[in-house]
């Protein structure tokens, strides 16, 4: 099965000693089988470090699933039980795992949701109000917590093709507002430039850069 995880960073391989504390599902690396949701994700981390979204695509064995050598837990969506996990963890502030499971899938508490769940924390709504005023939302992920669990999951060969598309679609927008032209031909001058080429080829580094730096030197290449 194709997963994926939307961050800023090219993933060249999953260190969970980086990973935080007090997340949905506790530490671990996450991802989701929805492409869309990986991608919201990625454009939400990028707005902040001001880098180009990244979505990195992996293959996850489904065996794993039933494999009896690893402890997984499964959530079929949001209930009483997803509730009191995940505020186990999100309660958690020390850097010590709250449970010994190797996968955790579900669904997520998106913002909406973590802040009735903050509000259910604080004592100012019951765990019956939550309950009642959840609105379902298809969302996914899985949380991988152990590196015996990451042998299951295989790392993406190159990144660069998911970094070049997200970085289009912003330079593309941008071109065409400051010079007043079409989509038509701000693509033209995009993708037949000496910046594309050195952002499409993976030995240059310019993948590493930001939408913002990419864009500043195709305007010099253009002057």
């Amino acid at each position: 099965m194709k997963v994926y995880h939307g961050s800023d960073t090219q993933i060249e391989q999953i260190d969970l000693n980086k990973c935080k504390f007090g997340k949905d599902f506790g530490r671990g690396f996450y991802v989701t089988k929805l492409q869309d949701q990986a991608i919201t994700m990625a454009e939400r981390v990028s707005r902040w470090s001001k880098k180009i979204p990244v979505v990195s695509e992996f293959e996850f064995d489904e065996f794993a699933l039933i494999d009896d050598e690893l402890k997984k837990l499964h959530f079929d969506g949001y209930n009483e039980e997803w509730l009191e996990f995940v505020v186990l963890n999100r309660k958690n502030k020390s850097k010590k795992q709250v449970h010994d499971y190797d996968i955790v899938e579900g669904p997520v508490a998106d913002d909406k949701i973590a802040t009735e769940i903050d509000d259910y924390i604080n004592g100012i709504i019951s765990k019956e109000q939550f309950l009642n005023n959840l609105v379902y939302n298809p969302s996914h992920q899985i949380c991988f917590c152990t590196v015996k669990s990451l042998q299951v999951l295989e790392l993406p060969k190159s990144n660069i093709d998911s970094i070049v598309f997200h970085a289009d679609d912003k330079v593309l927008q941008t071109l065409m507002g400051e010079y007043n032209i079409n989509e038509l031909e701000a693509a033209d001058r995009y993708y037949t430039s000496n910046t594309y080429t050195n952002l499409a080829d993976e030995s240059t580094d310019f993948y590493k850069k930001s939408w913002q730096e990419i864009y500043e030197l195709l305007k010099q290449e253009l002057k």
